[in-house]
């Protein structure tokens, strides 16, 4: 049976995972504290607005544009509503207020060597989509997950999960299983997860970040091209979507109607297939 097996957010874009056993959906249709910051390259006077501008533009200070983020470990609490940084090889940590971030933006502006703020956004979250309105959760599977890194040997499968870094984690299924949630252009695929509605919409196209060690940054070299003549080779017969237009795209993006706005998600959760219907955006 399908089930839900593992929930993780990323409270600040581009950082650690944090790992949960639940999650609410917000109004706005994401998983609570996911993408609720981001690091900006500008000072904190200066004026962001998210609505208007793509969370993939050049004011993100994130993995696809500078290998130093993944050399910061963070640990967030929910319920202090603290952030603690760490650079990897270093001892000492430091924790910030996230509610007054005025020591956490001179703490990135130094570790960058250039102006930089955590800027927050609990509408939808900062994520690549929220302009079309589509912020909610990305789904992989467990087998695909042990799939892809079967083509990678010297890496390791919490090393491809964090690289890849999915929102929602289906057990239970087949590989390539979430490629079933992506129809045409034109149209979402229905689903159920517990008792919340999702629709999936678009495949998700990767960038530089699986090629990089989550740890270090360091580039694995030739990442890109193994894995598009795998993800080729291993293509499912009958994927015929035509929102797979390349072969690197992996994992599905969704998005969360307002009917279900409110509800819970729980590790252990089912999880049903229902149906296409039309859905542009």
């Amino acid at each position: 049976m399908a089930e839900l097996r593992r929930i993780t957010t990323y409270p600040i874009k581009a950082l650690d995972p944090f790992e949960r056993t639940e999650g609410r959906i917000t109004e706005g249709g994401t998983i609570e504290h996911d993408r609720e910051y981001a690091i900006l390259a500008k000072p904190a006077d200066e004026p962001y607005e998210p609505e208007t501008e793509s969370a993939s533009s050049g004011d993100y200070i994130n993995g696809k544009r500078t290998d130093a983020v993944h050399r910061l470990r963070s640990l967030f609490d929910p319920g202090a509503r603290t952030l603690t940084l760490r650079v990897r090889g270093e001892i000492d940590s430091r924790t910030f207020d996230l509610e007054d971030r005025t020591e956490l933006n001179a703490w990135l502006t130094d570790y960058f060597d250039h102006p930089a703020s955590a800027r927050r956004y609990t509408a939808s979250g900062h994520h690549d989509l929220h302009k079309h309105d589509i912020s909610g959760p990305s789904v992989i599977s467990t087998a695909t997950l042990r799939e892809v890194a079967s083509w990678f040997p010297d890496i390791g499968l919490d090393s491809i999960r964090r690289r890849f870094r999915a929102n929602l984690e289906i057990d239970g299924v087949p590989p390539f299983w979430e490629d079933r949630l992506v129809a045409d252009h034109g149209e979402a695929v229905a689903f159920r997860i517990g008792d919340v509605k999702l629709e999936g919409i678009e495949p998700c196209e990767r960038c530089v970040v699986p090629s990089r060690d989550p740890d270090t940054g360091e580039v694995y070299d030739g990442f890109s091209r193994r894995f598009t003549r795998k993800r080729g080779e291993t293509r499912p017969e009958w994927l015929d979507s035509d929102r797979f237009d390349n072969d690197f795209r992996l994992m599905t993006v969704t998005n969360i109607p307002e009917s279900e706005w409110g509800k819970t998600l729980h590790v252990g959760d089912a999880v049903e297939v229902i149906g296409t219907h039309p859905y542009t955006f």
